[in-house]
């Protein structure tokens, strides 16, 4: 019986009735047809899901498939379909290697290429939607290999087709689309711009834009580093609100303000949480705060599923006290609820 604290970023969760590991598409099929329609929790990098102390009641499937295809041409730049098993941050740092421009700011997102379309991951100023052109999946529910094609995903922000039907599709492999190139696209997001010393809008080398980046996720331990307990944690915990012109109109005046196309405004989580009373640092058990960002919650000392959903209840409590607006968990969570 396998322990999933050992399978997490946050090194919380407790035994796997049934824990299988499969490395290729037919046994990914066939553990998920041995599990019948009992529930079954599927993980590659376990970097963001939080799991109950009392475990999973059901068959955990550990994806590691890592295949690879490819098709470059001159023009269109490469079409790359990778296993869902492939670890995130490395397929990047090869697309970099090999030429291809795009991911360059999604470098260090830790976790898996098969959660990467379910969450829509994305940071500064981009997300993996821009690049994906299909999800080959299995369907549970009919029992049969389903591909979705990008629109078919219907991406929005930090969420999916996928993620609005949990359980039913499990992501095989996904097909990129990058163009061929030294050069990033325009950054857009200032707090890189200034990393990198260059204007809103400017582009840059993609191996600079991809170190940078770097830098700036470990300076905020979301790098996972296992000598750095800050970085213990399963990323941003909470996603950036999405809320209201009204709403936002009511937000003091130093909190930010992002207006989305379909007029609504997206506000930050982190500046919402530090000014409603919570600080970076902040404890609770063997739960803590990051000291170095405040949305991330870490594993500081042999801490407990619940106490870190305590804490995350104590932060979103806090914000909603304050500024009347409910914190969304990003992470998954496993056998709790805030």
């Amino acid at each position: 019986m396998a322990d999933l604290r050992d399978y997490t970023s946050l090194r919380v969760g407790g035994p796997a009735k049934k824990f299988v590991e499969v490395g290729t598409e037919p046994e990914i099929i066939a553990a998920i047809e041995a599990a019948g329609d009992s529930s079954i929790l599927i993980i590659g990098g376990g970097t963001n899901i939080l799991v109950a102390d009392a475990g999973f009641e059901g068959t955990v499937i550990r994806i590691v498939n890592h295949s690879l295809q490819a098709e470059i041409d001159a023009c269109s730049g490469a079409t790359l379909t990778i296993g869902a098993g492939e670890n995130w941050d490395e397929f990047v740092a090869m697309t970099i290697d090999r030429g291809f421009a795009g991911l360059e700011t999604l470098s260090g997102i830790p976790g898996s290429v098969g959660a990467a379309p379910i969450q829509n991951i994305g940071a500064y100023g981009h997300e993996v939607s821009e690049f994906i052109t299909r999800v080959r999946t299995y369907d549970r529910e009919k029992k049969a290999v389903k591909t979705f094609t990008n629109l078919e995903c219907e991406f929005t922000y930090r969420s999916s087709h996928f993620k609005s039907h949990p359980g039913r599709y499990v992501i095989l492999d996904v097909q990129f689309n990058l163009r061929q190139g030294e050069q990033s696209a325009p950054i857009t997001y200032s707090e890189l711009a200034v990393k990198l010393g260059i204007s809103v809008g400017d582009k840059a080398p993609i191996e600079v834009v991809r170190s940078s980046v770097l830098e700036l996720r470990a300076a905020k331990g979301m790098l996972l580093n296992p000598n750095d307990r800050d970085s213990w944690s399963a990323g941003s915990f909470f996603t950036n609100p999405i809320i209201s012109k009204e709403v936002a109109a009511k937000l003091p005046e130093g909190a930010p303000r992002w207006p989305t196309s379909d007029g609504l405004v997206k506000t930050s989580a982190a500046w919402l949480i530090e000014n409603s009373g919570i600080h970076k640092g902040d404890t609770h058990g063997g739960a803590r705060i990051s000291t170095k960002h405040v949305l991330a919650l870490t594993n500081a000392g042999n801490a407990t599923a619940t106490e870190i959903a305590e804490l995350a209840k104590s932060a979103q409590k806090s914000v909603y006290e304050k500024f009347g607006i409910t914190l969304v968990a990003e992470v998954n969570l496993i056998g709790l609820e805030l």
